[in-house]
């Protein structure tokens, strides 16, 4: 247990030193500021910038423009790797000779990556060709994880009362400064421990009962760099970071671990230093924190104790094991669990599945809560339309005009900050109780092992799972769905779109709204928000907004299915 625990504990010292580094320097990048890369990138940036024809030191958009930029810059690049899917037989890197998928499955596909969710209905080794995961799917993830990189900077300008800036430019910067130098260096890293990089095809093999087995391989390193940093989640093997070729060993596991929390944590830092106050950006830090170390625990307590049904019978004491790489163990795959669906990574080492009733909890809170640390940059504003939310509040108690960072909250801002909140639980329970009301004919539930009739209260959780994990553009999910299916492809790709371009025109208006407000002189009244009673407040609204919202099903769901398990064992 102790072992556990203290690897835990250095992942998370880890984290915490990373993040003014990673934070300072990518305020530097789109502050306009010299960094150590500029005489190596900016030739490079020269040619794009002419190529869109944009320069960094013109064209500030709106917040309309902003979103028009993302919207039609998205729907091209959609559009172009959905015909690289369709077309990949005829394409090169296809070793197998793989055919294309289905026309629903290459459109889910399609959709979920542009989203920056990587929601995989098919296993990616039998199903894509190397072109397709490079040339299509490697690139959206660049793309996706820049764009909300993009749009989490232009909110923290629009907050600090700066130009919203230009979507290219921001794109660009985000990948040539911050992702593809992390990702080279992060390939490097993994391919020393392991993860292999080839084009060659399967690699035959004589076992020792001498038959022949053929072994999956590719170009998995620079995909997994990038699948982790970006947080993309979509594993180039059907088991995704369980598989020893994407994930080897507990070093590798260490690596993937920080790249998927280093830009979220660090995003926080960043918007203190636009802001020029680091102590309202530490205080938001430590409450994320708090909150994450919190549900770690709960998680790792859970799995350490084991399974009940399985330990007593027979007089044990032990861990539950089943779904996990023993590679990793219980602490390692918790402490994934929990980062993976707290960073919108939504990719897993060891089956989310198998998690005890507290771990579903605990993951599913997550992906309702979307800021613990919520997706590449999109989660940063979600933190700040929490605060916007607790200002707003508090002034309604003490009977003031409420305000953040000295611009005044009024209507405007609570309608869009309510739009981006709500828009979540719709996409997530609307389709979840059409799938519920037809679980045979559309939810497709399957049986685990043993059972003739698979567990109720499970099912409800992996339904609702699935949803929320597309709404909040994570892409994980609780396995145990028939999901290859056109219901569940074409329902979830409402939620993706749902849950990624609503809230993103909507916090791009609110930046610009807040952009454009006159800041006030501070007063003897006036609500300070870099103070530990308002950060405490904050997280109050935080878990009692997401806790109520979705307080039904996790009632049904793990809640329920703790209480039986409970009630079994007497």
């Amino acid at each position: 247990m102790g072992q556990g625990f203290f690897q835990i504990g250095v992942t998370l010292c880890i984290v915490i030193a990373i993040t003014p580094l990673l934070g300072r320097y990518m305020a530097r990048v789109f502050l306009g500021e010299k960094t150590l890369l500029d005489s190596l990138i900016n030739p490079v940036e020269r040619i794009i910038y002419k190529l869109v024809d944009t320069t960094p030191t013109k064209d500030n958009m709106s917040g309309w423009q902003y979103a028009r930029a993302v919207l039609c810059s998205n729907i091209i690049m959609g559009v172009m790797v959905f015909v690289l899917i369709y077309f990949q037989k005829s394409l090169p890197w296809n070793p197998l000779k793989l055919a294309a998928p289905t026309w629903d499955i290459t459109l889910h596909t399609t959709i979920s990556f542009l989203t920056n969710t990587d929601q995989q209905h098919y296993s990616g080794e039998t199903t894509l060709s190397y072109f397709s995961q490079t040339a299509a799917l490697a690139f959206l993830m660049f793309t996706s994880a820049a764009t909300g990189l993009a749009v989490g900077i232009a909110f923290i300008r629009g907050l600090t009362g700066r130009p919203l800036g230009n979507f290219y430019v921001d794109f660009t910067r985000s990948i040539t400064r911050i992702l593809l130098p992390i990702s080279i260096v992060g390939a490097i890293a993994l391919l020393v421990q392991g993860v292999p990089q080839t084009l060659d095809g399967p690699l035959k093999v004589t076992t020792l009962e001498d038959a022949t087995q053929y072994i999956a391989r590719g170009p998995v390193a620079s995909f997994e760099i990038i699948k982790q940093l970006g947080e993309n989640g979509g594993g180039f093997f059907g088991t995704n970071s369980a598989h020893p070729f994407e994930n080897p060993n507990s070093f590798s596991n260490l690596i993937e671990i920080i790249a998927m929390i280093s830009i979220p944590a660090a995003l926080i830092y960043t918007y203190g230093l636009f802001a020029k106050n680091t102590k309202q950006a530490w205080l938001l830090f430590w409450m994320v924190f708090i909150i994450y170390v919190v549900l770690i625990g709960v998680t790792a307590i859970g799995e350490y104790q084991g399974n009940p049904l399985v330990d007593d019978p027979l007089g044990l004491e032990q861990p539950n094991l089943e779904g996990k790489e023993v590679r990793f163990g219980w602490s390692q795959t918790a402490l994934w669990a929990i980062t993976t669906t707290g960073t919108m990574s939504g990719s897993v080492n060891g089956m989310l599945d198998s998690l005890m009733p507290s771990g579903g909890f605990s993951t599913l809170l997550n992906l309702f809560l979307q800021i613990v640390w919520g997706g590449q940059g999109i989660g940063t504003a979600y933190l700040f339309i929490y605060s916007i939310l607790t200002v707003f509040l508090t002034g309604l108690m003490v009977g003031r005009t409420p305000e953040f960072l000295g611009r005044k909250i009024e209507k405007r801002e609570i309608i869009l900050a309510s739009v981006v909140l709500l828009i979540h639980p719709i996409a997530v329970l609307i389709p979840s109780a059409i799938a519920l009301t037809f679980p045979k004919s559309l939810a497709f539930l399957i049986p685990p092992p043993g059972y003739t009739n698979s567990p109720e209260f499970h099912n409800i959780s992996r339904v609702i799972y699935e949803y929320a994990s597309a709404s909040a553009n994570n892409g994980s999910g609780l396995e145990g769905l028939g999901d290859s299916t056109l219901w569940w492809n074409l329902s979830t790709c409402f939620s993706l779109l749902m849950g990624r371009y609503v809230p993103i025109i909507a916090i791009l208006l609110l930046a610009e709204s807040m952009r454009h407000k006159q800041a006030v002189p501070e007063t003897p009244g006036t609500l300070r928000t870099d103070s530990t009673l308002f950060t405490a407040v904050t997280a109050g609204v935080i878990v009692i907004l997401g806790v109520l919202t979705f307080f039904p099903v996790l009632a049904l769901g793990p809640i329920a299915e703790s209480i039986k398990l409970s009630t079994r064992l007497k």
